[in-house]
């Protein structure tokens, strides 16, 4: 299956292209950024490897789906969905431009990959995984339904909180907005 381009009220997010390399490095190069990520800041060449391996490992081989996310145009970001054999099932990944934060555009990106998750790859949960002092992340997840399930301690002593959404408690919570959105409406 072929990464789908997915689209938000304000985001597109579609598969990378080779000219996406120098924002994808820019983007992992902002310690602001990449201190949430992964292993931390890597050197440019090893986010250079890591775009590439975008190209030759991940979509040739149809690995899991991965993004390239814009806003009106502009590269503001990475967003990824995964099997994680850390959470036991697929994780959402994603990271804005320092410049993109504080514009709400981190949960149209995790409520983007959330429902992707469960509509179109068919999941009973997505999960994420967050630095325990990233706050900011694990208060927007907890807003969109994540919850937190249990945390783990890394190599280096820090904490990382694993959050999970069922399918079942997102289609409660649209249940009950529908049933909200009709109340106090003529029957």
């Amino acid at each position: 299956m072929t990464t789908p381009a997915l689209h938000t009220a304000r985001l597109r997010l579609a598969p990378y292209t080779p000219d996406d390399e120098e924002d994808f490095v820019a983007l992992f190069q902002d310690t602001r950024v990449s201190r949430w990520m992964g292993e931390g800041p890597q050197s440019a060449a090893e986010d250079r490897a890591l775009f590439g391996r975008i190209f030759s490992k991940v979509y040739a081989q149809d690995l899991f789906d991965v993004w390239a996310v814009r806003h009106e145009g502009r590269f503001v970001g990475h967003a990824e969905i995964k099997p994680s054999a850390d959470v036991g099932g697929h994780e959402i990944v994603y990271a804005l431009t320092a410049t993109a934060w504080g514009q709400g555009f981190g949960t149209e990106i995790a409520q983007a990959l959330t429902g992707y998750g469960f509509e179109t790859l068919g999941l009973a949960e997505v999960h994420a995984t967050v630095a325990a002092d990233n706050a900011a992340s694990l208060a927007l997840l907890g807003r969109i339904g994540f919850r937190h399930v249990r945390d783990t301690v890394e190599g280096d002593g820090s904490t990382t909180r694993v959050l999970t959404r069922s399918a079942a408690s997102a289609a409660s919570d649209a249940a009950g907005a529908a049933g909200a959105a009709g109340a106090g409406q003529p029957r």
